[in-house]
C-alpha cells in the first residue's frame, strides 16, 4: 500500500499504525461519502493530527454529494479541500487524492473507526493518568488531598466511559510491567514525623485506638512499620507500653533484624511531640498521595504500551483505582469526612408457603376433601 504523506509530515519518525488506519477511513470517507452513516463513536478529536481531524470535520459538516454525480467529477473534493484548508493549511489536492488510493476497502469503514475510537481511548486515558501524576508533584497547592482525589474522580469517569465503548473481556490484565513506588520526595521530613508518631504514641498509648485507620504500611520506613505494628499489638493486648515493651515486642518480632540499633530506637520512642492524631493524619497523608502517584504511573505505563486493548486498559485501571480507594476510605475517616451511604433497594423475595396455624388447618382440610 502506498503511504499518503501527511502535510508538514516529519519523515524521520515513522507514523504510528493509527496514523495509516485514519488514513484508509478519511480515504473510504472521500470515496463514498454516505458511508458516513456507518461511523459511530468518533469525532474529530478522536483524530491523531490536526489534518485529520480537520478533514473529518468538514467531511461531517458538508451535505454528502450525489453518488453518480461525485463519480464524474471533484466538485465535492474541491470543496472539502477548501473548507479543510481553513482549519489546517497544509492541506493540498494530491493528499486528499492519496488518501482515496491507500484506502484497501471502503467497505471497512466501521472496522477503520472502531480502530481511531480504540486509539483516541487510549490517548484520553493516558492524559488523565498523566494530569493525575501532575497535580501530585505540585507543591504549591494549598489542599493537595482534595484535589488529588478530584482528579482522581476525573480518571474515574473517563474509565467509566471507555468501559461503556469496550466492555472488559474476561478481566484480561495488561502485560505491561508496573513501574515501581516512586521514592517519596521529602523523605527526611517524613522519617521525622513518623518519629514523633512513634513516640507520641508510646507515651499516650490510650490514643492508638484513635487511629485504627493508619496501617503500618502507610509509613514510608520498614522499621517504623515494625514499631507500629508492635505500639498496636500491645494496644490490642491492653498490655503495658513504654520504650522498653515497645523495644522487646519489636526483638520479638524481628523488627530489630535489619541491624537496627535497640539504643537509638529507645531514644526514637523517647521524644514525644503534639498527639498521635495530627502525626497519624500526617502520614496517612503521604500515603494516599503516594498510592495515587504509583496508581498514576501505573496507568501511564499501561496506556504506552500500544499492545494493550482498550479492555486491558479499562482492566488494569480500574486496579490502579481501587488502590486509590482504599486508602481514600481510610482517609475519609480519619478526617471525619465519610460520605453517607446510598441506602440499597430492599431485597425483593418469593412468596413462601404460609406459616399461620389457620393457613396450616385450611391445607389440611383440603386435603381430606
Amino acid at each position: 500500500m502506498p503511504h499518503a504523506h501527511e502535510p508538514e509530515e516529519d519523515d524521520l519518525a515513522p507514523p504510528q499504525p493509527v496514523f495509516h488506519v485514519e488514513q484508509a477511513l478519511l480515504g473510504a470517507l472521500l470515496l463514498e461519502p454516505h458511508r458516513l452513516s456507518d461511523v459511530t463513536g468518533i469525532a474529530a478529536d478522536s483524530f491523531s493530527t490536526a489534518a485529520h481531524a480537520a478533514l473529518f470535520a468538514t467531511i461531517s459538516t458538508l451535505p454528502p454529494p450525489d453518488p453518480t454525480e461525485h463519480a464524474k467529477n471533484t466538485k465535492w473534493l474541491d470543496q472539502v479541500l477548501a473548507s479543510g484548508r481553513g482549519q489546517a493549511r497544509g492541506l493540498t489536492a494530491s493528499y486528499l487524492h492519496n488518501l482515496i488510493q491507500v484506502c484497501p476497502w471502503a467497505r471497512h469503514t466501521p472496522a477503520y473507526a472502531r480502530m481511531v475510537e480504540a486509539e483516541h481511548a487510549r490517548r484520553r486515558l493516558q492524559r488523565a493518568a498523566e494530569r493525575l501524576v501532575q497535580t501530585i508533584r505540585d507543591a504549591s497547592l494549598p489542599h493537595p488531598v482534595q484535589t488529588v482525589l478530584a482528579e482522581a474522580d476525573a480518571l474515574a469517569a473517563v474509565v467509566d466511559d471507555i468501559a461503556s465503548r469496550f466492555p472488559p473481556r474476561a478481566s484480561v490484565l495488561p502485560r505491561t510491567p508496573t513501574p515501581p513506588p516512586a521514592i517519596a520526595p521529602d523523605q527526611t521530613e517524613a522519617v521525622e514525623e513518623e518519629q514523633l508518631l512513634l513516640a507520641t504514641a508510646t507515651a499516650h498509648p490510650a490514643d492508638i485506638d484513635s487511629v485504627r485507620w493508619l496501617l503500618p504500611d502507610d509509613l514510608t520506613l520498614p522499621l517504623h512499620a515494625g514499631l507500629w505494628q508492635c505500639l498496636t499489638t500491645l494496644a490490642r493486648r491492653r498490655e503495658p507500653i513504654d520504650p522498653v515493651t515497645v523495644l522487646w515486642e519489636a526483638q520479638q518480632r524481628g523488627v530489630l533484624d535489619d541491624g537496627s540499633n535497640p539504643g537509638e530506637v529507645l531514644r526514637l520512642l523517647a521524644e514525644p511531640a503534639c498527639s498521635v492524631e495530627h502525626w497519624g493524619e500526617r502520614a496517612l497523608q503521604r500515603s494516599l498521595l503516594a498510592t495515587a502517584d504509583h496508581a498514576g504511573r501505573r496507568i501511564e505505563a499501561y496506556t504506552g504500551d500500544p499492545a494493550n486493548t482498550p479492555f486491558q486498559l479499562v482492566v488494569g485501571a480500574r486496579r490502579s483505582l481501587a488502590d486509590i480507594g482504599a486508602v481514600r476510605t481510610r482517609w475519609q475517616h480519619a478526617t471525619g469526612m465519610v460520605p453517607p451511604q446510598r441506602r440499597r433497594p430492599a431485597p425483593t423475595t418469593r412468596a413462601g408457603p404460609p406459616t399461620t396455624t389457620a393457613a396450616h388447618t385450611a391445607r389440611t382440610a383440603r386435603a381430606t376433601r
